[in-house]
């Protein structure tokens, strides 16, 4: 008993279908026709006509029969030393025209014994590059399907032009199953039912006894778990042309099924809502549990997808990231919905206000972050260059190279866009990834991962970014140190704090943004104006933002620096003084000098020169960003030389501490750490070093048979 799916309730309210008709079905094994089958096919689409439905089928079939018809005529018209010569196959375009003859005529004969009319329509693969002809078409269907006509579709194999009949990528459509799915879609269908040899979908080829008929089609679950058998026995693709064209009307917003065309009554029992055969539909995802894959399987396949990665050619992965940056703009809109549903959710949540901030992905970005990647993607290739040539001995060349490191693990809060980065980088790099996100951008999060592995090609596999939505919680993913090579941490300064404390994995970022701007007596004050206020107000959630104003004692009462603290006030940042500040300037007193706010708010304090301002930002900075603002060349070179942060700056934001502004594409986070990479981390921070050495047979027997000559060898000079 197949029981009614409550998944495939909405089948009530379908009142067009398209009905493909598979050569399988048509004929008999023998090759020829099915004629018990296709009558009882014909009284199927006679009652679902006569119930109000309006029904297209898509018929294959044509160019079988046409040639068991010349085969006949041939045999009728040859001699007995005819038949003795080599038979030479029959060309498949007058087979076609034969057969589609033959095919429409029977059509018309059941039919017309049924009391119902059917029109002919064959159309080819260059029709549908017509504005025109879809236009006519959909208006002659409607007059059809008004007079209660059955539409019969079959492409034009007579005279298609198409150089690869079977296949042919830049094709509008390549057999019958996706003409089907296209018709779907141009005409605006509420269902396909794509009639087949077997009962649906299996897990494997339908003889053998393990596979399984999988009802529901999950591509996160079935793409790659599926084993197709042959192709079909006279048609074009078999079950894998059915899946692909399936997929393609599903996700696209046209529920399919997958059925038998042997059984009678299938079409109305899929319609009545029983569990027939396979369901394609772009919510399965929904209605089906996928299984929990843990930290760990995903970080074994993110591997060996990034292997495949490597092994593509240069232009290969720059193809993928500019279709990951043109798959980002065209899904815009999808995008916004579900990152204005997550700021909502946290708003109503109460969750803190810098958090908030950074969540939103406000107007632009998304285009922004787009145009880094195309920037990315147009740099030099990263992997494999040689950094150093040295010549060991003669014959024996030693070559330092560059090389991915392998499994990156980021986890961040909030932030969406840090998705967009780190992925991309991980693709340009040619590492896996394993990303985990808060549940504050949960939606966001989905949407971006959708988006973005659905660029990633097959040859390469989706799984070379997993999102880890598992129950996995951070400190099972911070154990997997066998696995996974590098964390990267992106949030608070208590998750980055956390991460780093509980994890043998080496970690890069930072876990304070305490970002400095030093005014210099000789500071030019407009100037200094413009640097500060863009420093704080820019973007103050973010960890390159101004957090300490330090002012040199002689422009302390200065109509200069009143201005500014009016215009910071004026702006809405709210001043906190240090000791020396709290009583000259009439501040209120600062908790620490020690403090991120990530808001409208920062501290300002009093230093008698460059030197106090070096050792206040040495004793309570965070070695992120700092800057001076100087005309004096010479203290500004102090300034430069001394303070030991990942970046300084002389006369210039501390906003400018950023991958994409510093021209690196985009950036993983910020390093303060001493040990590999530090500031804005790219693709070069992503990767490591590989020794490469190319003898002719040397050993080394005791360094008795080897002279060494270590020689440096100019990388322009060797091939």
């Amino acid at each position: 008993m197949n029981g009614t799916d409550p998944s495939r309730g909405f089948f009530k309210d379908v009142k067009r279908l398209i009905i493909k008709v598979g050569t399988a079905v048509v004929t008999r094994t023998d090759g020829r026709l099915a004629l018990g089958r296709l009558g009882a096919l014909c009284e199927q689409i006679k009652d679902l006509n006569s119930l109000g439905y309006e029904v297209i089928v898509v018929t294959s079939g044509a160019v079988g029969l046409g040639r068991q018809r010349l085969k006949y005529r041939r045999l009728v018209n040859s001699s007995f030393a005819d038949l003795q010569k080599p038979q030479v196959d029959f060309d498949g375009k007058a087979c076609a025209a034969v057969g589609q003859n033959n095919l429409m005529a029977l059509y018309d004969t059941l039919f017309s014994q049924l009391d119902v009319t059917s029109a002919q329509l064959l159309v080819t693969d260059s029709d549908f590059r017509d504005k025109g002809f879809r236009k006519q078409l959909d208006q002659t269907v409607k007059s059809l399907l008004a007079l209660r006509v059955i539409p019969i579709f079959n492409e034009n194999d007579a005279v298609s032009t198409r150089r690869a009949p079977y296949e042919d990528s830049s094709g509008i459509f390549w057999d019958n199953d996706s003409l089907a799915a296209l018709l779907a879609l141009e005409l605006k269908a509420d269902l396909l039912v794509l009639l087949s040899d077997v009962e649906g979908l299996y897990s494997g080829p339908p003889s053998d006894p393990q596979s399984k008929l999988i009802h529901t089609y999950i591509k996160e679950i079935h793409q790659s778990e599926i084993t197709f058998g042959d192709k079909s026995r006279v048609g074009r693709g078999g079950m894998t042309a059915k899946v692909k064209a399936a997929v393609n009307a599903a996700y696209a917003g046209i529920p399919v099924v997958i059925t038998s065309g042997y059984a009678p009554e299938n079409i109305m029992k899929v319609l009545q809502g029983e569990r027939v055969g396979t369901l394609f539909h772009q919510d399965a995802h929904l209605w089906v549990p996928v299984k929990e894959v843990s930290g760990r399987e995903m970080a074994v396949a993110a591997r060996e997808s990034s292997r495949r990665l490597q092994a593509l050619s240069s232009q290969d992965r720059k193809k993928i990231l500019l279709g990951v940056a043109d798959a980002l703009e065209a899904n815009e809109k999808l995008i916004k919905i579900e990152n204005e549903a997550d700021v909502a959710a946290a708003q109503q949540a109460g969750l803190e206000k810098s958090l908030i901030s950074r969540l939103a992905l406000k107007p632009g970005k998304i285009e922004s972050l787009a145009n880094s990647i195309r920037v990315l993607a147009n740099m030099e290739d990263p992997i494999g260059r040689v950094l150093k040539r040295t010549e060991l001995a003669d014959g024996l060349l030693l070559e330092k190279t560059s090389s991915p490191l392998g499994v990156l693990l980021i986890v961040f809060e909030s932030r969406p866009d840090a998705l967009v980065q780190i992925a991309s980088l991980a693709i340009r790099s040619g590492n896996g990834l394993l990303l985990k996100g808060g549940k504050e951008a949960k939606r966001s999060n989905a949407i971006l991962h959708k988006v973005i592995t659905t660029a990633i090609p097959d040859t390469v596999g989706g799984r070379l970014i997993g999102l880890v939505t598992s129950r996995d919680e951070i400190p099972d993913l911070l154990k997997l140190d066998d696995v996974i090579d590098l964390v990267i941490p992106r949030g608070s300064n208590k998750l980055v704090s956390q991460i780093k404390s509980s994890t043998k994995i080496p970690v890069l970022g930072h876990a304070d943004g305490i970002c400095h701007v030093y005014m210099d007596k000789s500071a030019n004050m407009e100037m200094a104006k413009r640097v500060v206020l863009d420093a704080k107000i820019d973007y103050p959630a973010a960890c390159n933002a101004m957090e300490t104003l330090l002012v040199h004692q002689d422009l302390v009462q200065t109509a200069g620096l009143n201005e500014l603290i009016v215009d910071l006030r004026t702006e809405g940042v709210t001043l906190f003084g240090g000791q020396r500040a709290c009583k000259e300037l009439n501040l209120p007193e600062a908790h620490s000098l020690h403090h991120e706010y990530n808001s409208m708010a920062c501290t300002v304090e009093i230093v008698d020169d460059v030197h106090a301002a070096i050792n206040h930002i040495h004793q309570h900075g965070s070695a992120h960003t700092d800057c001076i603002i100087a005309e004096d060349q010479d203290v500004a070179e102090v300034f430069l030389c001394q303070v030991d942060s990942a970046a300084v700056f002389h006369n210039a934001s501390t906003r400018f501490c950023d991958g994409a502004r510093f021209g690196l594409g985009a950036e993983v986070g910020i390093s303060t750490s001493r040990i590999h990479a530090r500031g804005p981390v790219g693709v070069e921070g992503l990767l490591t070093t590989k020794w490469i050495l190319r003898g002719s047979g040397q050993v080394v027997n005791g360094d008795k048979g080897v002279i060494y000559t270590h020689k440096d060898m100019t990388l322009q000079s060797v091939d």
